[in-house]
Parts: C-alpha cells; structure tokens; sequence
C-alpha cells in the first residue's frame, strides 16, 4: 500500500513537472519571436536576427520570422539573403502580401522587368490590406523601362 502511495506520489510530481516544463518552453518560442520584433524596432539587427533564427528553430513555418529576417536583409543591404528569405516566406504562404510587395522591389532594383511585372500581377490578385502600394509598384517598373 505504502509503495503504490509512493509511485502515484511520483507520477502526480512528475505529471506537474512535465506540465510547467510544457508552458516554459511555450513561453519562450513566443518570447524569442517577440524579444525579436523589439530588437528589429530597435535597429538592433543582429540581436534580432539571432531571436528570428531562433524562432524559427522552435517552428519551421514562421513566415513571419522569415519576413523579418527579410527585412533585417533588406536593411544590411544583402539582396541575395533577403530574397531567400521573401521566397521562403511565399512558399509558405503564397498570399503574403508584404512579401510580394517586398519581392517586387527587389526585383525591380535588379531590373528585371519581367520578374517584375509577374509579381504585380500575382500582387495584385492577392492583395487586402496594402493595395494602394500597387501605383507604387507600377511607378517604379515603369521607371526602370525607360531607362
């Protein structure tokens, strides 16, 4: 009777052990993400970058850790780096519509018309919430044209 007390005493402490190990660790997978973003509005890119990585360590299909580090890309002047990060983010969420806008740029800084004009396109049959940025887009490929 004593040693059944005893493993069911153990198993309860255990159970509880388990539970608060659950809830730190979610906490902190949330804790990266956000410490990110206030180093990011900070201009603390590295420390950011480092949050993000970590972010994403936790879960692989943070596309809005991804789109940070885009845009951390984006800042250190790194194209190469910030268009395998906007890629990545459109590949887990195609409708991204700050990725493809971000992507557009970009490709638009290359001159790449036709990349260009295939994002605006693909921009402007997703966009909700930054359309007006679309007579932008348009503004600056149509510069690069007559370049």
């Amino acid at each position: 009777m004593f040693t059944k007390f005893m493993m069911i005493k153990k198993f309860f402490i255990y159970s509880i052990l388990m539970i608060l190990c659950m809830n730190i660790s979610a906490n902190s997978k949330e804790n990266y993400f956000n410490e990110g973003v206030k180093l990011f509005k900070n201009k603390k890119y590295a420390d950011s970058k480092f949050k993000f990585q970590q972010d994403i360590v936790f879960n692989p299909k943070s596309e809005i850790s991804y789109l940070y580090l885009a845009k951390i890309f984006k800042e250190e002047k790194d194209d190469e780096r910030e268009e395998q990060y906007l890629n990545t983010v459109i590949l887990l969420n195609p409708l991204n519509e700050e990725a493809l806008y971000l992507l557009t740029l970009l490709q638009i800084k290359k001159s790449d018309y036709e990349e260009s004009n295939k994002l605006i396109h693909k921009f402007k049959k997703v966009c909700k919430k930054i359309c007006n940025k679309e007579s932008e887009l348009k503004l600056k490929l149509k510069s690069i044209q007559t370049n």
